[in-house]
């Protein structure tokens, strides 16, 4: 069941390095965050969890004009 409230962005220690083909996050944080990422088109994909240090890999912004609008932060359940 997804949440009613607005997603939490993921902190500013979370990098996203965007390409046609994927999007990289890497967690320079000091905690685990899982988190997903927010398409310009709705495109939806699972969750994932970075622990500190991790770098972890996404679908990039693709041929299509699609963008990649940032990361957000998913709850224990997997639903942001």
């Amino acid at each position: 069941m997804r949440s009613t409230q607005e997603p939490i962005t993921a902190p500013d220690c979370v990098h996203l390095t965007v390409d046609w083909r994927y999007t990289f996050a890497s967690n320079d944080c000091s905690s685990t965050y899982t988190l997903r990422i927010v398409y310009l088109d709705g495109t939806e994909v699972p969750c994932r969890t970075a622990a500190p240090g991790a770098l972890i890999t996404f679908p990039g912004r693709g041929t299509q004009g699609n963008e990649v609008l940032g990361a957000v932060l998913c709850d224990s359940d997997g639903d942001t």
